[in-house]
Protein backbone atom coordinates (compact mmCIF):
# COMPACT_ATOMS: atom_id res chain seq x y z
CA UNK A 1 0.00 0.00 0.00
CA UNK A 2 0.91 3.31 -0.24
CA UNK A 3 1.24 6.25 2.20
CA UNK A 4 -0.61 9.24 1.57
CA UNK A 5 -0.33 12.67 3.68
CA UNK A 6 -3.35 13.95 5.23
CA UNK A 7 -4.56 16.94 3.45
CA UNK A 8 -2.49 20.24 4.45
CA UNK A 9 0.09 18.14 5.20
CA UNK A 10 3.53 18.74 3.04
CA UNK A 11 5.29 15.48 2.31
CA UNK A 12 8.35 17.00 3.19
CA UNK A 13 11.43 16.64 5.71
CA UNK A 14 12.01 19.39 8.05
CA UNK A 15 15.42 20.53 6.05
CA UNK A 16 13.93 20.56 2.67
CA UNK A 17 10.88 22.90 4.46
CA UNK A 18 13.81 25.30 5.72
CA UNK A 19 15.66 25.13 2.59
CA UNK A 20 12.73 25.95 0.61
CA UNK A 21 11.08 28.64 3.01
CA UNK A 22 14.76 30.51 2.81
CA UNK A 23 14.96 30.39 -1.19
CA UNK A 24 10.97 30.72 -1.72
CA UNK A 25 10.25 27.47 -3.02
CA UNK A 26 6.48 26.14 -3.69
CA UNK A 27 7.32 22.49 -2.32
CA UNK A 28 4.42 21.27 -4.31
CA UNK A 29 6.02 21.67 -7.46
CA UNK A 30 8.59 19.51 -6.32
CA UNK A 31 8.84 15.78 -7.65
CA UNK A 32 9.91 14.16 -3.77
CA UNK A 33 12.81 11.20 -4.13
CA UNK A 34 12.92 10.11 -0.73
CA UNK A 35 10.19 7.35 1.08
CA UNK A 36 6.70 7.65 0.41
CA UNK A 37 8.03 10.06 -2.27
CA UNK A 38 9.09 12.44 0.60
CA UNK A 39 10.33 15.69 -0.87
CA UNK A 40 14.05 15.43 0.34
CA UNK A 41 16.87 18.44 1.12
CA UNK A 42 18.58 17.15 -2.07
CA UNK A 43 15.86 17.18 -4.15
CA UNK A 44 15.27 21.01 -3.28
CA UNK A 45 18.70 21.85 -4.14
CA UNK A 46 17.89 20.13 -7.87
CA UNK A 47 15.16 22.31 -7.96
CA UNK A 48 17.62 25.61 -7.66
CA UNK A 49 19.90 23.93 -9.89
CA UNK A 50 22.59 23.74 -6.93
CA UNK A 51 22.73 20.17 -7.74
CA UNK A 52 22.92 18.13 -11.14
CA UNK A 53 19.67 16.49 -11.93
CA UNK A 54 18.87 12.60 -11.45
CA UNK A 55 16.70 9.74 -12.86
CA UNK A 56 13.80 10.52 -10.26
CA UNK A 57 12.60 6.91 -10.53
CA UNK A 58 16.06 5.49 -10.15
CA UNK A 59 16.07 7.77 -6.45
CA UNK A 60 12.98 6.60 -5.69
CA UNK A 61 13.72 3.24 -5.78
CA UNK A 62 17.08 3.34 -3.96
CA UNK A 63 15.40 5.94 -1.02
CA UNK A 64 12.55 3.59 -0.32
CA UNK A 65 14.81 0.08 0.06
CA UNK A 66 15.79 1.56 3.54
CA UNK A 67 12.65 3.11 5.47
CA UNK A 68 13.23 5.75 7.42
CA UNK A 69 10.99 8.91 8.64
CA UNK A 70 13.47 11.21 9.93
CA UNK A 71 16.62 12.69 8.56
CA UNK A 72 19.82 9.99 8.85
CA UNK A 73 22.91 11.69 10.24
CA UNK A 74 25.98 11.27 8.01
CA UNK A 75 27.64 8.85 9.96
CA UNK A 76 31.35 8.26 9.67
CA UNK A 77 32.80 5.16 7.82
CA UNK A 78 35.92 3.92 7.26
CA UNK A 79 39.55 3.98 9.50
CA UNK A 80 41.00 7.32 10.65
CA UNK A 81 44.42 7.92 12.00
CA UNK A 82 44.43 8.25 15.61
CA UNK A 83 45.88 11.10 17.47
CA UNK A 84 48.47 11.14 19.97
CA UNK A 85 46.92 10.77 22.90
CA UNK A 86 44.56 8.41 21.33
CA UNK A 87 47.44 6.34 20.68
CA UNK A 88 49.38 6.95 23.51
CA UNK A 89 45.73 5.43 25.90
CA UNK A 90 45.53 2.76 22.99
CA UNK A 91 49.28 1.96 23.98
CA UNK A 92 48.74 2.12 27.62
CA UNK A 93 45.42 -0.30 27.76
CA UNK A 94 47.30 -3.11 25.74
CA UNK A 95 50.39 -3.34 28.08
CA UNK A 96 47.96 -3.40 30.66
CA UNK A 97 46.17 -6.82 29.58
CA UNK A 98 49.69 -8.35 30.50
CA UNK A 99 48.87 -7.95 34.26
CA UNK A 100 46.75 -10.71 36.40
CA UNK A 101 44.01 -8.95 37.51
CA UNK A 102 40.59 -9.59 39.61
CA UNK A 103 37.60 -7.14 40.43
CA UNK A 104 35.74 -6.65 44.06
CA UNK A 105 32.32 -4.72 44.39
CA UNK A 106 30.33 -3.78 47.20
CA UNK A 107 26.81 -1.48 47.62
CA UNK A 108 27.51 1.47 49.67
CA UNK A 109 24.58 3.41 51.03
CA UNK A 110 25.23 7.20 49.90
CA UNK A 111 22.36 9.10 52.06
CA UNK A 112 24.58 10.20 54.74
CA UNK A 113 27.24 11.16 51.81
CA UNK A 114 24.14 13.17 49.97
CA UNK A 115 24.02 14.88 52.93
CA UNK A 116 26.92 16.29 52.92
CA UNK A 117 27.50 16.73 49.71
CA UNK A 118 24.67 19.03 49.70
CA UNK A 119 25.45 21.40 52.96
CA UNK A 120 29.39 21.52 51.31
CA UNK A 121 28.35 22.36 47.53
CA UNK A 122 27.41 26.08 48.01
CA UNK A 123 30.95 26.14 49.18
CA UNK A 124 32.33 24.85 46.18
CA UNK A 125 32.79 21.35 47.24
CA UNK A 126 32.77 19.17 44.64
CA UNK A 127 32.18 15.50 44.43
CA UNK A 128 35.19 14.29 42.95
CA UNK A 129 37.12 15.67 45.86
CA UNK A 130 34.62 14.01 48.78
CA UNK A 131 35.31 10.62 46.62
CA UNK A 132 38.94 11.55 45.99
CA UNK A 133 39.39 12.47 50.06
CA UNK A 134 37.59 9.50 51.25
CA UNK A 135 39.69 6.87 48.72
CA UNK A 136 42.86 8.55 49.80
CA UNK A 137 41.92 8.48 53.97
CA UNK A 138 41.04 4.61 53.30
CA UNK A 139 44.16 3.96 51.82
CA UNK A 140 46.08 5.32 54.61
CA UNK A 141 44.79 1.86 56.60
CA UNK A 142 45.34 -0.68 53.36
CA UNK A 143 48.56 1.04 51.82
CA UNK A 144 49.07 -2.21 50.38
CA UNK A 145 46.04 -1.22 47.89
CA UNK A 146 48.46 2.00 47.14
CA UNK A 147 51.48 -0.24 46.74
CA UNK A 148 52.82 -1.40 42.72
CA UNK A 149 54.61 -4.39 41.59
CA UNK A 150 57.95 -4.69 40.64
CA UNK A 151 60.11 -7.86 39.89
CA UNK A 152 60.33 -9.44 43.48
CA UNK A 153 59.27 -6.64 45.18
CA UNK A 154 56.24 -4.93 46.62
CA UNK A 155 56.70 -0.80 45.71
CA UNK A 156 55.03 1.17 48.91
CA UNK A 157 54.59 4.73 47.93
CA UNK A 158 54.03 7.53 51.37
CA UNK A 159 52.28 9.74 49.24
CA UNK A 160 48.72 8.92 47.84
CA UNK A 161 47.91 10.55 45.22
CA UNK A 162 44.52 9.98 43.79
CA UNK A 163 44.36 10.04 40.11
CA UNK A 164 40.73 10.54 38.30
CA UNK A 165 39.65 9.92 35.03
CA UNK A 166 38.67 12.66 32.91
CA UNK A 167 37.16 12.53 29.21
CA UNK A 168 38.32 15.15 27.36
CA UNK A 169 37.63 16.12 23.20
CA UNK A 170 39.89 12.97 21.28
CA UNK A 171 40.81 10.96 24.79
CA UNK A 172 41.17 10.25 28.44
CA UNK A 173 43.31 11.62 30.51
CA UNK A 174 44.05 10.89 34.62
CA UNK A 175 44.52 14.41 36.26
CA UNK A 176 46.43 13.92 39.85
CA UNK A 177 45.56 15.42 43.20
CA UNK A 178 48.87 14.83 44.75
CA UNK A 179 48.82 14.36 48.60
CA UNK A 180 44.71 14.12 48.60
CA UNK A 181 44.66 12.65 52.29
CA UNK A 182 46.47 15.77 53.73
CA UNK A 183 44.48 18.63 51.80
CA UNK A 184 40.96 19.92 52.76
CA UNK A 185 38.04 19.58 50.75
CA UNK A 186 38.11 23.64 49.86
CA UNK A 187 42.02 22.83 48.35
CA UNK A 188 41.37 19.47 46.89
CA UNK A 189 37.93 21.30 45.08
CA UNK A 190 39.74 24.11 44.24
CA UNK A 191 43.01 21.80 42.69
CA UNK A 192 40.27 19.34 40.84
CA UNK A 193 38.16 22.20 39.06
CA UNK A 194 42.31 23.79 38.07
CA UNK A 195 43.54 20.16 36.71
CA UNK A 196 40.11 19.60 34.62
CA UNK A 197 40.23 22.86 33.21
CA UNK A 198 43.33 22.72 32.06
CA UNK A 199 42.88 19.16 30.87
CA UNK A 200 40.48 20.25 28.79
CA UNK A 201 42.36 22.90 27.13
CA UNK A 202 45.36 19.74 27.11
CA UNK A 203 47.96 22.05 28.99
CA UNK A 204 48.52 19.79 31.82
CA UNK A 205 52.15 19.51 33.14
CA UNK A 206 53.29 15.50 32.92
CA UNK A 207 53.98 15.40 36.78
CA UNK A 208 49.79 16.62 36.64
CA UNK A 209 48.58 13.61 34.93
CA UNK A 210 51.05 10.89 35.03
CA UNK A 211 52.30 10.19 39.11
CA UNK A 212 48.85 8.97 40.52
CA UNK A 213 49.17 6.04 42.77
CA UNK A 214 45.70 5.17 43.49
CA UNK A 215 42.77 5.94 39.80
CA UNK A 216 39.19 6.52 40.40
CA UNK A 217 36.92 6.35 37.44
CA UNK A 218 33.39 7.69 38.34
CA UNK A 219 30.83 6.72 35.70
CA UNK A 220 28.26 7.24 38.34
CA UNK A 221 27.05 11.19 36.87
CA UNK A 222 26.37 9.02 33.28
CA UNK A 223 23.99 6.80 34.38
CA UNK A 224 25.84 3.89 34.47
CA UNK A 225 25.07 1.68 37.44
CA UNK A 226 28.39 -0.43 37.63
CA UNK A 227 31.14 -1.38 35.84
CA UNK A 228 34.81 -2.62 36.06
CA UNK A 229 38.07 -0.60 35.15
CA UNK A 230 41.17 -1.97 33.47
CA UNK A 231 43.88 -1.80 35.69
CA UNK A 232 46.24 1.53 34.22
CA UNK A 233 49.94 0.84 33.42
CA UNK A 234 52.16 0.86 36.63
CA UNK A 235 49.46 1.23 39.05
CA UNK A 236 48.09 -1.21 41.85
CA UNK A 237 44.55 -0.43 41.97
CA UNK A 238 41.58 1.38 40.12
CA UNK A 239 38.33 2.37 41.73
CA UNK A 240 35.26 2.11 39.73
CA UNK A 241 32.19 4.48 40.88
CA UNK A 242 28.65 3.65 39.57
CA UNK A 243 26.04 5.62 40.59
CA UNK A 244 23.76 6.29 43.33
CA UNK A 245 20.21 4.29 42.69
CA UNK A 246 17.00 4.04 45.24
CA UNK A 247 16.85 0.24 46.56
CA UNK A 248 14.28 -1.25 49.38
CA UNK A 249 16.55 -2.70 52.19
CA UNK A 250 15.11 -4.21 54.92
CA UNK A 251 15.55 -2.70 58.75
CA UNK A 252 16.76 -5.26 61.83
CA UNK A 253 13.58 -5.55 62.95
CA UNK A 254 11.72 -6.70 59.50
CA UNK A 255 10.48 -3.42 58.51
CA UNK A 256 11.42 -2.07 54.90
CA UNK A 257 12.73 0.97 53.61
CA UNK A 258 14.59 2.85 50.56
CA UNK A 259 17.84 3.92 50.61
CA UNK A 260 20.48 4.91 47.70
CA UNK A 261 23.21 2.83 47.03
CA UNK A 262 25.63 2.68 44.43
CA UNK A 263 28.40 -0.03 43.64
CA UNK A 264 31.72 0.43 43.68
CA UNK A 265 34.58 -2.02 42.14
CA UNK A 266 37.92 -2.12 42.68
CA UNK A 267 40.17 -3.90 39.78
CA UNK A 268 43.99 -4.81 41.70
CA UNK A 269 47.20 -6.34 40.34
CA UNK A 270 46.86 -9.70 41.87
CA UNK A 271 50.71 -10.01 41.93
CA UNK A 272 50.78 -7.75 45.37
CA UNK A 273 47.57 -7.40 46.28
CA UNK A 274 44.97 -10.28 47.13
CA UNK A 275 41.23 -10.48 47.79
CA UNK A 276 41.23 -9.83 51.70
CA UNK A 277 43.39 -6.12 50.75
CA UNK A 278 40.28 -5.40 48.35
CA UNK A 279 37.33 -6.33 50.78
CA UNK A 280 38.82 -4.50 53.91
CA UNK A 281 39.58 -1.46 51.56
CA UNK A 282 36.21 -1.39 50.47
CA UNK A 283 34.95 -1.94 53.72
CA UNK A 284 36.83 1.24 55.14
CA UNK A 285 36.38 2.88 51.99
CA UNK A 286 32.04 2.32 52.70
CA UNK A 287 32.20 3.12 56.84
CA UNK A 288 33.77 6.18 55.81
CA UNK A 289 30.97 7.41 53.04
CA UNK A 290 27.93 5.55 55.42
CA UNK A 291 29.05 6.11 58.94
CA UNK A 292 31.60 8.44 59.41
CA UNK A 293 31.20 11.20 56.57
CA UNK A 294 32.51 13.86 59.48
CA UNK A 295 36.38 12.93 58.84
CA UNK A 296 36.51 13.93 55.30
CA UNK A 297 36.61 17.44 56.71
CA UNK A 298 39.31 16.94 58.84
Amino acid sequence: STWVPAAGVINATPKAKALAKSKKVDLSSIQGTGNFNRVTEDDVKRALGLLEKTDVKAVSVEATSVPSYRDVPDLPDGPKAMDGMQKAVAKNMEAGMDVPVFRVSRRIKTDAFDDLYRQLKPLGVTVSALLAKAAALALESHPIVNAAYAPGQIVYRKDINVSMAVAIDGGLITPVLPKANLLSLLDLSAKWKELVMKAKKKSLKAEEYNSGTFFISNLGMFGVSDFGALLPVGAGSILAIGGALPTVVQRPDGSFTTVKEMTVTITCDHRHIYGADAAEFLKTFADLLENNCARLML
